[in-house]
């Protein structure tokens, strides 16, 4: 998975890099499929916030993590994004699945009559 890493206000350091890089090797092995990631570490009003934007399957997938301290901010964004990731997962399995035809009630009638349950 190729990590996209930008910051603003923020100076991206090796040690802030190889953190990100063993924060999301864990849900680049979960999920396989994912190919890019994009993560934006920036600061403001001494808040540190962290966004990860990311495509799956189709679909955008965004989620933002926010902390007084940096590191907790990317555990916090990690956590939300594999959550995320897991619900886009199971909306997709769950299209695959055959979903239950309900009969009208006129239809049923005329079922029961040609069942014969003399």
């Amino acid at each position: 998975m190729k990590i996209n890493l930008s910051g603003h206000h923020v100076e991206v350091t090796d040690s802030i890099r190889e953190h990100i890089e063993e924060k999301f090797s864990k849900i680049a092995n979960h999920f396989p499929t994912l190919i890019a990631l994009d993560v934006i570490i920036s600061k403001e009003h001494h808040k540190h916030q962290v966004e990860l934007i990311t495509n799956y399957e189709g679909g955008r997938i965004s989620v933002t993590g926010s902390d007084d301290v940096m590191f907790p901010a990317i555990a916090s964004a990690a956590k939300k994004l594999d959550a995320a990731l897991k619900h886009r997962k199971g909306q997709l399995k769950a299209n695959l699945h055959e979903k239950p035809i309900s009969t009208a009630p006129e239809i049923a009638h005329e079922k029961v009559q040609e069942m014969n349950l003399a």
